[in-house]
């Protein structure tokens, strides 16, 4: 009996076995890799354009503008209408046409309408569609400029969260050295238990700053994703480092050069163009309106029609109307009109006052961060030389454990401050391209002077490209389906929401 429950027992213990081996090759084969992707600048940039849908949203915001124009320019072409009727009639009976008092009675229509513009109403309804076409054109262009802009600082302040994760991973290297070194002290009797626990809790503090540096990095990994559409779960490694590199320009050329291409600035200037071509619009309705008119009819007692059908008609002729008095509402849209006009220019002038701050505020912080820059290089120096002096004072009885986590405390903060110069610089830079109106895809300046020669907007599109594509008509496109996020996914459980490096880095902290 002993010999088959052991049998027995060995049987269960392969099963189990088996079925382990079997799950684990099961969630093996379903649980799929986190994506990864090598980014540099150029590319992250690249991939926002290609894929923001803020962007898609300009582009169909362009479109609808096109439309607009198409229906302006259709409402001066000839409109052809075709009708028809069906009926019975009563009374007495026509004995050469009817044989009882129910008559039935068929009959077509075929009509031509075309609209006389003499008052001008259709002509600026073009103009102004095709004014509104143009703003939409100079906006599409000023959404990628600011994609560009806001891509950038994503990507920058990944590479600033990296560094953070740097200076505290030096930062907790350092207080483990300092721990081990207290700890070989107070065994040798020469340093109290308090420096012990001093030390201890300021590296636990350092500890804690490096979970939350590695948090940030991730958040901002995630939130750059995002914004590129690609999974929020995608681990994405930075080919760049922020760098310093001396912009020459003064504030005079960058504010001359803004306001002259800015897409914005532009697109305010065709608002008000706009306005002024309703209030013409409006003012048409004191002058009168003319149609000519075509039809022809023919009606019969049977269906389909006979050529001996009974009736046939044809008419043509003009329609004119003026209204010589219409209870004010010409006068209410024209005032409306004046008003709109109004707001169009306030709108125009704030939005140069903005743009002038913009690059002014750019500028500041650009030329600040760079007076950072060189100011927190020397402070790195001197922090390193007082920690080493603090770690030397200390070793030889001369010094105290507080000097010296005072002495490392102070190291971290030039080195953090000398990054976040770094980084403000950089984002700087990009605002200021963004203030200045740098070209994304079309010259503002060509595209205006190719408009004002009368040119279409594609024309004008053609001549303002700098790059091939934006020559062409932007398109819609169908909308994309959210990116979710795989929870299933086992590398992003282990990547995101621990207190480890998703790049690696090493750190290893102190038990």
């Amino acid at each position: 009996m002993n010999l088959f429950n052991k049998i027995g027992k060995k049987l269960r213990l392969k099963k189990m076995a088996m079925a382990v081996a079997l799950g684990l090759m099961s969630f093996s084969f379903s649980a799929e890799a986190a994506p990864e992707i090598n980014l540099d600048l150029d590319e992250t940039i690249q991939r926002a354009l290609a894929n923001n849908r803020v962007i898609k949203q300009s582009i169909a915001s362009r479109e609808s503008a096109y439309w607009s124009l198409r229906n302006a320019r259709r409402q001066t072409t000839p409109i052809v209408s075709l009708g028809g009727n069906w009926g019975f009639g009563g009374g007495p009976a026509n004995a050469s046409t009817y044989s009882d008092d129910k008559h039935r009675r068929f009959g077509e229509t075929a009509s031509v309408t075309l609209p006389i513009d003499i008052a001008g109403t259709y002509k600026e309804g073009r103009i102004a569609a095709r004014y509104g076409l143009n703003a939409a054109d100079l906006n599409l262009e000023n959404t990628l400029q600011a994609v560009r802009q806001q891509a950038t600082i994503y990507y920058f302040n990944v590479l600033q969260c990296r560094n953070l994760i740097k200076v505290d991973e030096d930062n907790v290297r350092t207080l483990q050295e300092h721990l081990k070194n207290v700890n070989a002290q107070f065994r040798a009797g020469t340093v109290a238990k308090a420096d012990i626990l001093s030390s201890e809790v300021r590296l636990a503090n350092a500890q804690q700053s490096l979970v939350n540096a590695q948090n940030d990095y991730d958040i901002a990994v995630a939130t750059l994703a995002n914004y590129i559409l690609l999974s929020a779960d995608t681990i994405i490694h930075p080919q760049d480092t922020l760098t310093y590199n001396k912009y020459n320009l003064d504030l005079q050329t960058c504010t001359a050069y803004a306001l002259e291409n800015r897409p914005d600035a532009a697109a305010a200037d065709y608002a008000v163009k706009r306005a002024e071509s309703d209030i013409r619009s409006a003012k048409a309705g004191y002058k009168p309106s003319l149609n000519a008119v075509g039809s022809v009819g023919i009606s019969s007692n049977e269906f389909p029609f006979k050529p001996n059908s009974d009736g046939e008609s044809w008419s043509i002729g003009l329609n004119a109307s003026w209204n010589v008095f219409d209870g004010g509402i010409t006068e209410a849209r024209i005032r409306q009109a004046e008003a709109a006009l109004i707001s169009a220019q306030e709108d125009a002038a704030a939005t140069r006052e903005s743009i002038q701050l913009d690059v002014q505020s750019a500028f500041l912080t650009l030329h600040a961060a760079e007076k950072n820059i060189s100011t927190t290089q020397v402070a790195i120096k001197s922090a390193e030389e007082d920690y080493h002096i603090a770690q030397v004072r200390y070793a030889a009885g001369v010094g105290t454990n507080l000097d010296v986590m005072d002495a490392s405390d102070k190291l971290t903060q030039a080195k953090t401050n000398y990054y976040t110069a770094l980084y403000n610089y950089n984002t700087a830079k990009a605002s200021l391209d963004k203030a200045m109106g740098i070209p994304v895809g079309i010259d503002v300046t060509r595209y205006v002077a190719a408009e004002e020669e009368g040119k279409t907007a594609q024309e004008a599109r053609e001549d303002a490209a700098i790059v091939p594509d934006a020559s062409n008509e932007p398109q819609t496109e169908e909308v994309a389906p959210p990116v979710t996020i795989d929870l299933s996914n086992t590398d992003y459980n282990s990547n995101y929401g621990t207190n480890t490096d998703s790049n690696n880095s090493g750190v290893v902290i102190a038990e």
